[in-house]
């Protein structure tokens, strides 16, 4: 395992909810991605484990678990001042999984915006960026027809959450596209249809 001082290199996904981030990063994990052996980090997921009292990052505090829950429930994105939160789960996350020297993490909903992205470099360095292209119409069709299949027990998914978190998307999610291009970050776009599974879209990461 590496040391904890090093920064874990990492991939980005990005991409609107309901493009396939969370399918395509457990078929990373499954296959690797360009020989490398991929661990998948779904903040997203991680949040709803702290929610329900499943995981509990070292230091947290009923207070910080009250948090993680008004989070969810609100939909909003982690500031500055609370990105303690994230960062500790991300330790918990490598704590409790083989990562080894050479491997690389799957970020999947962290960072979701420039400044997160600044906190997130003290522990990862992101060495290629994975960009889920997707219109309002395609995300709105996917997430109806749950083309991944991991919403299931979703319970943000009506119309009109959607449609809120495509407008945060653009706003504050999107710009990491540029910010990490203009650093010299790789980008590798995969365009999304309405019916593409994780598996078409990890053909599109071998092929394109």
């Amino acid at each position: 395992m590496q040391p904890q001082s090093a920064n874990q290199e990492a991939i980005l996904l990005v991409g609107p909810t309901g493009a396939g981030k969370s399918p395509l990063g457990d078929a990373l994990e499954c296959h690797g991605h360009h020989g490398r052996r991929c661990w998948h980090f779904d903040f997203g997921a991680n949040l709803r484990l702290v929610a329900a009292g499943d995981m509990r990052p070292d230091a947290f505090t009923d207070a910080d678990v009250a948090f993680v829950q008004c989070v969810l429930s609100a939909g909003a994105l982690l500031e500055d001042e609370t990105f303690y939160i994230a960062e500790g789960i991300f330790r918990a996350f490598i704590d409790i999984r083989p990562v080894g020297v050479g491997d690389v993490v799957i970020l999947n909903g962290l960072p979701r915006h420039v400044g997160q992205a600044r906190d997130v470099a003290r522990f990862a360095t992101v060495v290629e960026v994975i960009a889920l292209a997707c219109t309002p119409e395609v995300v709105e069709a996917r997430v109806c027809a749950n083309v991944g299949g991991d919403r299931a027990e979703r319970t943000d998914d009506s119309l009109a959450e959607v449609r809120r978190k495509l407008e945060i998307f653009r706003q504050r999610t999107a710009p990491l596209i540029e910010y990490y291009c203009s650093s010299g970050v790789p980008l590798t776009r995969v365009d999304v249809m309405a019916d593409m599974t994780a598996d078409g879209a990890l053909s599109a990461l071998v092929t394109g």
